[in-house]
């Protein structure tokens, strides 16, 4: 089941209030490939909560002097880690079931 925090519901303007980033850095930011809003049919951009924090990260990174490669290669990171991780849990639980089954 997927959290509130996944769903894409938040406008490109609420997104810049609720961050303190300009419109044009948010789509700067999407052509750098740093963050993924899904479109509507009509091409509106549409964000997480997860991707507001995304945001509030990569501004950070960016004042700290971080370029958007390097933001990227670590996001890219995370997510390999992430899975990594997450195949190895189901790796152990399928293990586990099996051992309990037979």
């Amino acid at each position: 089941m997927s959290s509130y925090k996944d769903k894409k519901v938040i406008t490109i303007g609420v997104m810049s209030e609720l961050t303190g980033l300009s419109e044009r850095k948010i789509r700067y930011y999407e052509e750098r490939k740093l963050i993924h809003p899904d479109r509507t049919s009509g091409g509106t951009r549409k964000y997480s909560f997860l991707d507001v924090e995304r945001l509030l990260d990569i501004a950070e990174k960016m004042e700290d002097g971080m370029q958007t490669f390097e933001i990227r290669r670590m996001e890219q990171k995370k997510m390999k880690n992430k899975e990594l991780r997450e195949r190895m849990l189901r790796g152990q639980l399928n293990a586990a079931f099996n051992m309990r089954k037979g």
